[in-house]
């Protein structure tokens, strides 16, 4: 079964400085029949203007995801981590028994675009860890690359959660086949571009949650990009 959560339906939140747009209830957006999927628990696009971004506030018990689609973000944490991530990169964050941050817009002339994901963890209370790593020479060779997993198998990183989560990027007409798990739960999000997934039509933004399904059928209409998350059902 899919069920679409089309980009134009999320939550909205205009900051000035911020655009966010919340496939999952977060912060002042709440929707009860769009809290989470499984343990997927927030997707925001965001975009931060030049000069701005988000000062030293703390998380804790949450797997947060960071990938920059255009510009450059900066991250400094209270584990010590300073860092600018690229398109192209993953940023890991186990939040665990707590973690202050900080991220900037690092593009000087332009803002910067990025997904920000919330994965709950399948333990609480772990110690605080980061991970980060550019995925762009595997992604040139392929067509679909593990860059999240449990035990961090395959060179990804590692994720607190039983979830195996890939970024795929598609040329005009290229198709891809997935084999999925019917018990466990499949999410898409489109990143750029335009897909047909099971013969529905998806856009950059739209997302699509699969269950009871063994294999997928994606079929890029041009050149495309999309994160597929595959995860238990909670």
């Amino acid at each position: 079964m899919l069920t679409v959560r089309r980009s134009e339906d999320r939550g909205l939140a205009n900051h000035g400085w911020l655009k966010s747009r919340h496939t999952f209830s977060f912060a002042d957006y709440h929707d009860p029949k769009h809290m989470n999927f499984g343990p997927l628990r927030v997707i925001n696009e965001d975009q931060i203007d030049a000069g701005t971004g988000f000062g030293q506030h703390p998380h804790r018990d949450m797997e947060i995801i960071s990938y920059v689609m255009e510009g450059a973000l900066s991250h400094q944490d209270s584990m010590g981590n300073k860092v600018v991530i690229l398109p192209g990169e993953i940023q890991r964050m186990s939040a665990g028994t707590g973690v202050v941050h900080a991220e900037q817009n690092d593009n000087k002339s332009g803002k910067t675009h990025f997904l920000q994901i919330w994965v709950m963890p399948d333990e609480l209370k772990l110690k605080p860890s980061y991970g980060q790593k550019s995925f762009s020479e595997a992604l040139a060779s392929k067509n679909l690359v593990l860059v999240l997993s449990k035990t961090g198998r395959d060179g990804s990183i590692s994720i607190n959660q039983d979830a195996d989560i890939y970024l795929s990027r598609l040329t005009a007409d290229e198709e891809l086949s997935f084999d999925a798990n019917p018990k466990r739960g499949v999410w898409l999000q489109v990143i750029k571009g335009r897909l047909t997934v099971q013969g529905e039509e998806l856009k950059a933004g739209d997302g699509a949650a699969l269950t009871d399904e063994s294999k997928l059928a994606i079929k890029s209409r041009v050149d495309s990009e999309f994160l597929l998350f595959d995860l238990p059902q909670l």
